[in-house]
C-alpha cells in the first residue's frame, strides 16, 4: 500500500494579496471626492471598526474591509518608521 494514502494532506488556500497602499489610496481619494476629511475618517474606522466611517463611493467601503485593521496599522507604522 502506498504510504502517501495513510498521511493527512494539508490544504491551505492561497491568500489573496491585497496591497494596503493601493487600497488606502483609493479610499482616501473617494473620501476626498465626497468632501470628507480622509485622515479623520480612516482613523475613525481603524479605531472603531465601524465601516460607516468610510464612504461607499467608488466601492471604498468594500475595499477597506478587505484589509484587517491590524494590518493597516502595521503598514502605517512600518512606513512611518522607515521615513523617519
Amino acid at each position: 500500500m502506498n504510504e502517501k494514502f495513510n498521511e493527512t494532506m494539508r490544504f491551505e488556500p492561497q491568500k489573496e494579496t491585497v496591497e494596503v497602499k493601493d487600497i488606502l489610496t483609493k479610499v482616501y481619494s473617494a473620501l476626498e471626492k465626497k468632501g470628507y476629511d480622509p485622515k479623520n475618517q480612516i482613523i475613525g474606522y481603524i479605531l472603531s471598526g465601524d465601516p460607516t466611517y468610510i464612504t461607499s463611493h467608488d466601492n471604498a467601503r468594500n475595499l477597506i474591509r478587505r484589509i484587517d485593521r491590524d494590518k493597516i496599522l502595521g503598514e502605517l507604522l512600518d512606513n512611518y518608521l522607515k521615513n523617519k
